[in-house]
Order: structure tokens, then sequence, then C-alpha cells
């Protein structure tokens, strides 16, 4: 059999690549602490378990709209205007399984040979996939450790060419855990009004997780460019419910848009036809509901991140930069001697830390490690010593 050329460019993200092997030696009787994956170590809070149940019980089994339930989409337009001040239509909302559709029918929408697509690497590493499935040429934004992680402006417009169709942005970012200014932004999107012909899709699923007086910059407040902005958000992150499968995206919607909302209607009927109904009614829920467990989790994370910054900066040949956003922090490792991927792989298997290398999330990683803070803090400390103690005991040649 001959499959499509296509499938053999799709990438892969590493990191459950990570929790599948950190699994498989738990089941071997290791003792493995898990600082690879990217989802809250919280439970979904109770009100929210508790509307999908009643939904079930109510009756609501059956297809649901491809675009969403209309009270979905509503309470997404309620949660939109509470966090960046915007009113938009539920005509421009769509509800999807996870967030990675909202990647896949945003690249697959704008990528094919003679493309370009601009992507920050490091970065979430299905961008730089879904790009090559394609057949688009990737080209990589560097995020660097100087610029405090953010993306820069001047060097994002600067890789714009008459082939580009699409700029993806994410902030607060992943891996790194870094949060673009907003003065960044106004001078990316004054930039864009050069560039009337390429979409941008901004990443926005970490919106409220940010530190130390950091604010969140929706693009969405930009109305120059709303006509050819996507966000991608969800409930994965924030509510802690990655394995409920709920993201929502915002699309421009009419011809002047080139029928944006439409298409990917379409593409959900031909894909996914819809998500389901109970968890639609656990997204209403998490919206509209209390949010004690959410301030709750954020706490949490602050204070993790702030340990995971000092401990590893306590460690000979590791600098740690402080995130602004979102549960990573991204170590730099070069001075140990290490490669990244090197590095991760030999924590896991010797000291049972289960980290993510820098190059899984682009060529532009190499050098870093990536830890989420979705531990207790006695995790985390452990974690770090065992990183500490295996540095001091196994330093590569100079």
């Amino acid at each position: 059999m001959q499959t499509v050329a296509a499938f053999d460019r799709i990438g892969e993200e590493n990191a459950f690549t990570v929790l599948a092997r950190a699994a498989a030696l738990q089941g071997q009787g290791r003792d493995i602490i898990n600082l690879g994956i990217g989802q809250p170590d919280f439970r979904t809070p109770d009100h929210i378990v508790e509307a999908a149940i009643k939904a079930l019980k109510d009756g609501h089994h059956g297809y649901t709209p491809a675009s969403g339930l209309p009270q979905t989409r509503e309470a997404v337009v309620r949660r939109t205007l509470q966090t960046t001040g915007i009113e938009i239509s539920p005509d421009n909302v769509m509800i999807m399984p996870g967030g990675k559709p909202t990647m896949f029918a945003a690249i697959t929408l704008f990528g094919e040979p003679g493309a370009e697509i601009l992507y920050p690497d490091p970065g979430f590493p299905i961008y730089g996939s879904m790009i090559d499935y394609t057949g688009a040429k990737a080209v990589p934004i560097p995020i660097r450790e100087e610029n405090g992680f953010a993306f820069s402006a001047e060097e994002t417009l600067s890789k714009i060419t008459p082939a580009t169709r699409l700029l993806i942005v994410n902030s607060p970012a992943n891996p790194t855990g870094g949060v673009t200014p907003r003065r960044e932004i106004e001078k990316l999107v004054a930039g864009l009004e050069k560039h009337p012909h390429v979409a941008i899709m901004s990443d926005e699923i970490y919106d409220v997780m940010t530190y130390d007086g950091e604010a969140h910059t929706s693009l969405l407040t930009f109305p120059e460019i709303r006509d050819r902005l996507i966000i991608l958000n969800g409930w994965s992150k924030t509510w802690a419910m990655t394995g409920w499968r709920m993201g929502w995206s915002i699309w421009p919607n009419g011809p002047k848009s080139a029928n944006l909302y439409d298409k990917v209607r379409k593409l959900a009927v031909n894909c996914w036809s819809c998500v389901n109904a109970p968890s639609q009614f656990a997204g209403i829920a998490a919206i509209d509901g209390p949010q004690d467990d959410v301030h709750a989790m954020l706490r949490a994370f602050d204070s993790r991140r702030k340990l995971v910054t000092e401990k590893m900066n306590a460690i000979d040949g590791i600098r740690c930069a402080t995130p602004k956003g979102a549960f990573y922090a991204f170590p730099n490792i070069a001075d140990t001697g290490f490669k990244a991927k090197d590095l991760a792989s030999r924590l896991l298997e010797e000291s049972g830390v289960a980290l993510v290398g820098g190059p899984d999330f682009g060529a532009f990683g190499e050098g870093y490690v990536r830890l989420s803070c979705a531990a207790s803090q006695e995790r985390i400390e452990a974690a770090i010593g065992r990183i500490a103690n295996f540095l001091d005991t196994n330093r590569p040649e100079q």
C-alpha cells in the first residue's frame, strides 16, 4: 500500500512520548516525577462535572450543531467581553474538540506548496508539524531568551514575503512562559497594515495565566486586523479540562474575510461532525460558574514558578528566566555541557525526572528544557534536587 506523502511529514508532540515512557517506568515500580506534560494537575471543578452529569441525565445524548450549541457560543461571547472588553457575535464562534483542531483548520486553510506560514520557535510543536503536512514552507520566528521570550515585532515583520499566508503568534507562550507586552503587539499590528494578504492566528489558550503584573493582550483588541484574525482558546488549561476536549475559536465572517467561518464549519461537518453535548454544558458551567478553583490554581502556579526559578538558578550551569505566563519554565542548560534532549532522556531514565528537551519545540530550543509546574511544590523540589544530584556526578567532558 502507498499513502500520500503528506502523512510522512507529520511530526509529533514529544511531551506525550515522554508521558508514555514515564508511565512505563512507573509500571516497573520506578518513582517518576513528571514535569513533562502540559496539563494542570488539578481536578476539573465539581460544579463543571455536575453540569455534564446533569446534561446526560436530561437526555442530551445526540448530535449538536457543527459550530456548537447556541448557548455554548453565547457563553464564549460573554467570556470574551469579560476578558477583553470586546463584543463579538456568536456567529463568529466555533466550538471545537480541543485547541488543536483550530490549528489544523487555520493551517490547512492557508497552507499549500508555494505558501509560507510563520510560526514561533521554540513554540508548540504542532504548528510546525501541520505546516509541513500541508506542503507549505514553515518559517520560524525566533523566540529569544534575551527578549524575555517575547516575540520581536521587527524580526517577525522582516520575515513576511509575498508568499506569506498566515502568521501564528502565541502569548502567554508554551514552552517558554513568555508574555509579549502590549507595546510589541502594537508594533506588530501597525506593521501588518503593510501586509493585508497575511492572516493571523493568535493562540491565546493561556490568556488568564499571567504573573508579576504582566497583562495578556488579546489581538481581538485591534479592530484593524479583525477581518483576518483567528483566535484560538478553550477550556483545557483555565479550568483543568484537558481530557474533556473542549476548545473554542473566533473567526472572521463574511465575503471580506474569505468566508473563513463557513469554510471551517464545513470542515467540521466533514471531519469531527460536532462536539459532544455534555461537554458543552460543562463548558457553559465553567464560564458562568464560580471561579474560585481557577484562582486557587493560578495562585499555586504562581508560587511554583517562583520555586522552580529559584531552585534551578541555584544549580551550577543552569540559568532560568522567571516565566511571566502559562505554567512552564524554560531553563537554559547550555553551560551544563549536555545537549538538551540527551539531558532530558538521561534524567528520565537515570533520575526519574520527566522533562521535555527544547528541540522538541523547534531548532531554536536547543540549549533549553521545558519544566511544567503541574506538580506539587514538594514534588518539584524533589525533582530539582534529583537534577542537581545528576549534574553533580555526570558532567560531560568539556
